[in-house]
């Protein structure tokens, strides 16, 4: 299950594997996107696209639990990040493992203040939900730690979890305009997540991966 799939950025690829994917997303003209991307690839047969959120999600497995639950940056939009995780929890199968990227704290945190925005640089680390301000796109941001106290608390053991684009979003558009730049900077982010400060370097990642499975 892919909840917020869009328009088949994981799920499509995860079908040419051989997997059947269900994607749960709210926007019609996404899934409208995805059928069309699943159609190109020749995996329509093994995708399932369904209009609904986190709420949806027990009606899209039916009496089939999920084997894998993919929620990529949905948890700082959703009204209560709690109910999601508790969704995800309920649909999958004993052994079954979650997939969740979220925002991270302090790579905004830094972000603004290299940009000189000490303002909103401030008002992200204090804030309790991380957000900078009132025209934060973002309804919050979490903290590695607090991400993974979520999912443990809905009985999910959490078996990895790590900072992903240290530096990559830090890192102006003018520095990586050619293949060679791009590819080099991809080879710093996987030399930075094999580094033995791996884990602390991952907190400011502009973004969380957890990966948890079913107790």
């Amino acid at each position: 299950v892919d909840l917020g799939g869009g328009t088949g950025g994981l799920a499509v690829p995860l079908a040419e594997e051989g997997h059947d994917v269900t994607v749960v997303d709210p926007s019609p003209d996404a899934l409208a996107s995805l059928r069309r991307r699943a159609e190109d690839s020749g995996v329509h047969d093994r995708i399932t696209a369904i209009q609904g959120d986190a709420d949806h999600l027990a009606d899209a497995v039916g009496d089939a639990p999920a084997d894998l639950v993919c929620c990529h940056g949905i948890l700082e939009v959703v009204d209560d990040p709690a109910d999601a995780v508790a969704a995800i929890a309920g649909v999958l199968a004993p052994g079954g493992v979650v997939s969740v990227v979220a925002a991270q704290r302090l790579a905004t945190v830094l972000a603004h203040a290299l940009a000189g925005r000490f303002d909103r640089a401030r008002a992200a680390l204090e804030a309790p939900d991380g957000r900078w301000g009132s025209g934060d796109p973002l309804a919050r941001r979490f903290d590695r730690d607090e991400l993974v106290e979520l999912l443990q608390a809905h009985d999910l053991a959490v078996t990895d979890a790590h900072g992903v684009r240290v530096v990559s979003d830090l890192v102006p558009s003018t520095c990586v305009d050619a293949e060679a730049d791009r590819l080099a900077l991809l080879a710093l982010e996987d030399a930075i997540a094999a580094h033995p400060d791996a884990a602390v370097l991952g907190r400011l990642g502009a973004a969380v991966h957890v990966l948890a499975t079913r107790t």
